[in-house]
């Protein structure tokens, strides 16, 4: 009954407008996922701050985990009283200084902000209900050096070093690196054509201690392994198929080096939903690496559903909400102090909201296996001529 009316719904968000918002609150509904992490598990109703209490619904399902109109009309120097007294306004700078980074000529998201969404999932992840204390969204990967330390995280050296250059120019005003990443990863995922503007929160601790090691997927694992992996960080099966989305930006470098600079889709550098299809046409075009993970989730029976939900032209909307809504929850696992954090999406970037490539023909070119030498062009985000 419920794929019988997906595909009605379906049918009518063409004709109806506003149809499409709707499916997404439908599926989402549909998939909600009732645990709780941090604080909010000990936490009464009764004890719960407005960041509590958001927090609590999104992670639940009943608030919206993307904000797409908050913003600064306008924005206090950075070292002014007035910036001092608002939380917010230190990380519009910041998140102003990160955005400035992450866009190429051609409009796409470029290495960086691709560095950027990937530091956020490797900081955040190391950690499981079954590891006791240590891991999750504290820092780490930067402050205990588990960037440069641990062969999982190649190709990620340069973004953290630029972050730790970014903390360095604003620690004094009280930011922590644990935030920092978090942020940088929200600031990339907006900036990138189509993506969502994901709810953020600032107020995390500091660790330079090493998070326990062995918890980060490889792109060969099997989806058993998948899913047990993300279960026991309180993801499941729907939210992991959500957030493996993010590779529809990405090229790979290191996992055939044979094919280095080679996209996961067609459009590397915009947040669509072209990886979701792409990953399971076996005519997919000739350039489009396929992670084996990412084929083994697009199959299994726990995650195909979502998987197809987030394909064509219909997915991109009920993506980005159940993609947000599951990166909130990443993002604060190991976070002890939900309860006391701050929301300051209104310092992100608007989201681009509709976005054709201007060298469109070209990308293609390159997709389809020709124009070999585009590929640092593509990795930046820039013109392919």
């Amino acid at each position: 009954m419920k794929l019988i009316f997906y595909c009605i719904l379906t049918g009518a968000a063409y004709a109806f407008p506003g149809m499409r918002d709707l499916q997404a609150k439908i599926l989402q509904r549909q998939s909600a996922n009732e645990e709780l992490v941090g604080d909010l598990t000990i936490l009464a109703d009764s004890d719960l701050t407005s960041t509590g209490r958001l927090v609590k619904g999104i992670l639940t399902g009943s608030d919206n985990p993307q904000e797409l109109t908050a913003v600064y009309s306008a924005v206090p120097d950075k070292d002014s009283p007035e910036c001092k007294a608002d939380t917010c306004c230190i990380w519009k700078h910041i998140a102003d200084d990160m955005a400035s980074k992450m866009k190429g000529t051609a409009g796409r998201c470029n290495g960086l902000a691709r560095q950027a969404v990937r530091m956020g999932f490797h900081d955040a992840a190391t950690w499981s209900k079954g590891t006791g204390e240590g891991g999750g969204s504290d820092g780490s990967l930067i402050l205990a050096r588990e960037c440069w330390d641990r062969d999982i995280n190649k190709g990620i050296e340069s973004g953290c070093q630029q972050l730790q250059e970014l903390h360095e120019k604003y620690k004094s005003h009280g930011v922590s690196m644990a935030d920092m990443i978090q942020m940088a990863a929200n600031v990339a995922t907006v900036t990138c054509p189509l993506g969502p503007r994901v709810r953020s929160f600032v107020g995390r601790k500091d660790s330079s201690n090493q998070a326990p090691d062995g918890l980060l997927p490889s792109p060969f694992d099997s989806a058993d392994r998948l899913i047990e992996l993300f279960s026991n960080k309180t993801i499941s099966a729907r939210e992991l198929a959500a957030l493996v989305g993010a590779h529809t930006t990405s090229q790979q470098f290191f996992v055939d080096p044979n094919r280095a600079g080679d996209p996961q889709d067609s459009t590397p550098g915009v947040w669509d939903v072209e990886f979701y299809g792409q990953t399971t046409d076996p005519n997919a075009p000739k350039r489009v690496f396929k992670f084996q993970s990412d084929v083994n989730l697009s199959k299994d029976e726990r995650t195909k559903g979502a998987w197809t939900a987030f394909s064509g032209p219909t997915g991109q909307a009920p993506w980005n909400s159940a993609y947000a809504r599951a990166y909130i929850r990443l993002s604060l696992l190991g976070v002890s102090n939900i309860n006391n954090l701050t929301e300051c999406t209104k310092a992100l970037p608007l989201p681009v909201t509709s976005f054709t490539s201007p060298d469109k023909e070209k990308l293609d070119e390159f997709a389809n296996g020709g124009l070999a030498s585009a590929v640092e062009s593509v990795s930046q985000g820039n013109i392919v001529g």
